[in-house]
């Protein structure tokens, strides 16, 4: 009996040894485990949290880039230049020379374009401005007095400090071109192209100086094309139709008096 109430308490001691450790560290873990998924159930509420504030913050974010981005974007051409970024004027100093340049609307709607000069004393435009309809092109003609040099050098392929600029604006079809336009309505301008000036050698051929000839010969036939009073192309019936029909009854009359004459002698 001695022995099984020593092996009794011996095993209640084991028991109760192994029996206060395992559930406290069971609980220890627990309260861990516990308060390790309340801070991780806190971290996620607060990151889902995050996410919903970054959406909801999101939600106007697209609005602000694309109006940032739009302004940053390059204006959309409405013109084509041809030169594209210059106006080459044959160097002559002491006269007035020319240059060219086509514009043609490459929208499909009506475009207002304007020229603008550093040196409006010394250059001025033909025509300075006007309305193109669609896929329309003209030449215009710029006039420039070349100055001659101080040191009798010559500013052969230099550039020359007055610039030229082509500024656009779209209007209907049924707007009559005035300068006014662009100030009214200055906030829908857009600019064009900035044009710089290089002289050619007028002695010496190249490409460059072939090329502004032909272009100026092509704005002179513009010139007188539009100076000629518009051909009427439609059916010509003035008077033509009248005269005929008269002569036609003239001579039915005639042919039946001669029959009664005929009759009679008869």
């Amino acid at each position: 009996m001695a022995l099984a109430n020593e092996k009794s308490v011996s095993d209640g001691k084991i028991w109760g040894l192994c029996k206060l450790p395992f559930w406290h560290s069971t609980s220890s873990s627990v309260a861990a485990s516990s308060s390790s998924i309340a801070s991780s159930s806190s971290s996620f509420r607060q990151h889902h949290n995050g996410i919903s504030v970054d959406h909801q913050s999101n939600i106007h974010a697209p609005l602000k880039v694309s109006s940032v981005a739009k302004s940053l974007l390059p204006t959309r051409r409405k013109l084509s230049l041809d030169p594209q970024n210059k106006l080459y004027f044959p160097y002559e100093p002491g006269k007035q020379v020319k240059s060219a340049i086509r514009i043609k609307n490459i929208t499909k709607n009506h475009v207002a374009f304007k020229f603008q000069t550093t040196g409006p004393k010394s250059c001025y435009m033909r025509p300075p401005g006007g309305i193109l309809a669609p896929d329309e092109s003209l030449i215009a003609t710029v006039f420039k007095f070349v100055e001659p040099p101080d040191n009798n050098e010559k500013q052969v392929g230099k550039k020359s400090r007055v610039k030229f600029k082509v500024m656009s604006l779209k209007v209907k079809d049924d707007v009559d071109y005035v300068p006014e336009l662009f100030d009214e309505r200055r906030d829908e301008v857009a600019v064009e192209q900035v044009l710089g000036v290089v002289f050619l050698d007028a002695e010496r051929p190249c490409p460059a100086l072939e090329k502004l000839n032909r272009q100026l010969a092509e704005a002179e036939a513009e010139v007188e094309a539009r100076k000629r009073p518009p051909e009427d192309t439609g059916p010509k019936i003035v008077g033509e139709g009248l005269v005929i029909d008269e002569w036609k009854e003239r001579r039915e009359r005639y042919l039946a008096r001669q029959q009664v004459d005929g009759v009679d002698s008869v």
